[in-house]
């Protein structure tokens, strides 16, 4: 029988980059990435804490193909603080790419954390930027707000929510993903190795059902 999660004062729901561009029709739509909206709007009303995260590049962004010449999307440099995945351009502050989906309705989120804004380095983590060194401050103001589980859910399941979840039990906080709630890209087996990583860290991988 699949373990149960009763949500209580000291649960968050962290929403992860659900934006235009991760969403068919964009820039670097995840397949069927509109399809965590209703879940993930369904899970949020029995949350009293929510926290989204935006993607939110600057023009010429590192890890945008466009912005080395010769590259591709999706091929692989190695950059200041190692492995960087080249993406196309997305998620440009200011464009309608990088908005929250218009049918996202979840009024009672807390905080919205913008993150990737550096030029020179990626983020794909809630908690920290790519080099591992430069935090987003998400860990101080969840342990602030006496915030003690994470509850993730968003786009992309094999970055952004697999390094959020990484980073959220890395900081201690008691870690689910709930992953009917996430789609992935999955390059090269990247979603198969993120549920390796998720089973070796023990971090639950449950559907919303699971949570009540």
């Amino acid at each position: 029988m699949t373990e149960r999660f009763t949500v209580g004062d000291s649960d968050v729901l962290l929403v992860v980059d659900v934006q235009n561009d991760f969403c068919p029709g964009g820039r670097l739509a995840v397949p069927e990435g509109d399809a965590v909206v209703p879940v993930i709007n369904a899970l949020a009303r029995r949350f009293a804490h929510v926290v989204l995260t935006q993607d939110w590049h600057p023009a010429g962004h590192l890890s945008f193909a466009s912005s080395h010449p010769g590259k591709q999307p999706y091929e692989m440099i190695t950059v200041s603080y190692g492995p960087q995945v080249l993406w196309p351009d997305h998620c440009v502050q200011n464009t309608s790419g990088a908005a929250f989906r218009g049918d996202l309705d979840i009024p009672q989120a807390e905080l919205v954390l913008r993150k990737g804004y550096h030029r020179e380095i990626d983020s794909y983590s809630a908690f920290y930027e790519n080099d591992r060194a430069t935090r987003t401050g998400l860990t101080g103001y969840l342990r602030e707000r006496g915030l003690k589980r994470v509850f993730v859910a968003g786009l992309a399941f094999d970055f952004c929510v697999r390094y959020s979840a990484e980073d959220a039990h890395r900081e201690g906080f008691a870690t689910v993903v709930i992953e009917d709630a996430c789609r992935g890209i999955d390059i090269a087996g990247s979603v198969a190795a993120t549920r390796d990583v998720l089973r070796d860290h023990a971090i639950p991988c449950v559907g919303a059902s699971a949570v009540v």
